[in-house]
């Protein structure tokens, strides 16, 4: 089992890479290099491509393999990371982000999309059912960590490491995965024939997808859960970098510090869950604590702000606010675990037949959820103030409280 795990781990860490880089590392390159919030918050329309999933699933599913698909599509990854290496960092008082620089973080986020899909469905064929616990767990570690590394380690290195090694630095490591995907012996495992799939998967029905038990609910709460969270969590860093935390200090708090909190709350809510906590009342009081930390985050901000303080070192409101980071990622953590326990617990409720496509279909929607917020904190922040910004957050993180009340039998 090691042997699949390892390389596993790998291709995953890899995987994390594009998200780390365009929800830690690029937001604070872009506001040091002075783009408005709203500028900022507006970079994370280009994750567009993972929205599509679906579109890519089936063309990896017909054509080729899965894991020729993926070492194209790392190598294609390192490719944009070589071409953005070519072109000049962002400059301090741009008013917005370069088109060229887009147009190829937009590629990399479509390269990432059907690298996700590839390794999943590789990953689905190597692992036997003894070892999708194991290789689960390994799936999520990896990928936060890579998500660590790009979004707080490299920015920790940016005073000593200059924007076209940054991204030279990316593409030899896409390099490296993808002739590891390629040479790996325990990737190498044969992959059925488009003739050999069932012909009725070629031919799914929306509607027959949600004419399952609990779908609809399911979808709604997957779809809002987040909302709140992510509004804060992608704001309230920016917001500690103008009251005078460093960039360095702030990515490895808000990178690595978070991802290790993240890890550990994920690993509490598996816990739990295997000690046969019922999954529905741990969520509730899960979303109570996420509440409760982001009222804390909160009126820390509105203190800061009506006293317009500084974030000097050594002091306990910096202290207080690197906390709440790490408390917030944590709980975030523990939420996610039993969000995502749910959608699987959901899926297995409708025919077999249309279980992939259907976790697809909830997984879609919790992205677009998280990226709805992230989107727009920015714009809200700019035309509402933070005041009201923050308390719509807090009104939006209540609402799945409330909706649990709502849930259906299926899943209880």
């Amino acid at each position: 089992m090691r042997g699949k795990l390892l390389p596993l781990a790998g291709l995953y860490l890899v995987q994390g890479l594009p998200y780390g880089l365009q929800s830690g590392l690029l937001p604070m390159l872009l506001r040091a290099g002075g783009l408005s919030l709203t500028r900022v918050g507006l970079a994370k329309v280009l994750y567009a491509p993972w929205l599509f999933k679906l579109v890519w699933a089936p063309l990896v599913d017909t054509w080729g393999s899965p894991r020729a698909w993926l070492t194209l599509s790392t190598a294609a990854l390192g490719l944009v990371c070589g071409l953005l290496a070519a072109l000049p960092p962002v400059e301090a008082g741009r008013a917005e982000l370069p088109i060229t620089v887009a147009v190829l973080l937009l590629l990399l986020n479509l390269g990432a999309a059907v690298q996700d899909v590839a390794l999943d469905t590789l990953a689905v064929q190597l692992l036997s059912p003894a070892e999708l616990g194991p290789g689960n767990t390994v799936q999520v570690v990896a990928y936060k960590l890579g998500a660590a590394l790009a979004g707080g380690g490299l920015l920790a290195l940016v005073p000593t490491l200059s924007w076209p090694w940054l991204f030279l630095l990316l593409a030899a490591t896409y390099w490296l995965a993808a002739s590891l995907a390629w040479a790996a012996p325990a990737l190498q495992l044969p992959w059925p024939q488009p003739s050999k799939l069932p012909h009725h998967t070629q031919h799914l029905n929306l509607q027959d997808l949600l004419a399952v038990s609990g779908t609809l609910w399911t979808a709604g709460f997957v779809f809002t859960y987040k909302l709140g969270e992510q509004g804060a969590s992608n704001l309230f860093p920016l917001l500690l970098l103008d009251r005078g935390l460093s960039a360095p200090e702030l990515g490895l708090w808000n990178g690595v510090g978070a991802v290790a909190c993240s890890i550990a709350g994920s690993s509490l809510g598996g816990a739990l869950l295997a000690r046969h906590w019922k999954l529905l009342p741990l969520l509730r009081s899960v979303l109570w604590f996420r509440l409760g930390g982001l009222a804390y985050q909160t009126t820390l901000l509105f203190y800061l702000d009506t006293l317009g303080t500084r974030l000097g070192p050594g002091t306990v409101l910096r202290g207080a606010a690197l906390l709440s980071l790490c408390l917030q990622h944590f709980l975030g953590g523990l939420v996610t675990t039993a969000t995502f326990t749910l959608m699987m617990r959901c899926s297995q409720l409708a025919p077999s037949a249309l279980q992939a496509t259907h976790y697809s279909l909830l997984a879609t929607l919790e992205l677009l959820g998280k990226l709805l917020l992230g989107t727009l904190a920015g714009a809200l922040a700019d035309s509402l103030g933070l005041g009201l910004c923050f308390s719509l957050f807090l009104a939006l993180s209540a609402t799945p409280v409330l909706y649990l009340g709502l849930a259906p039998r299926a899943l209880a």
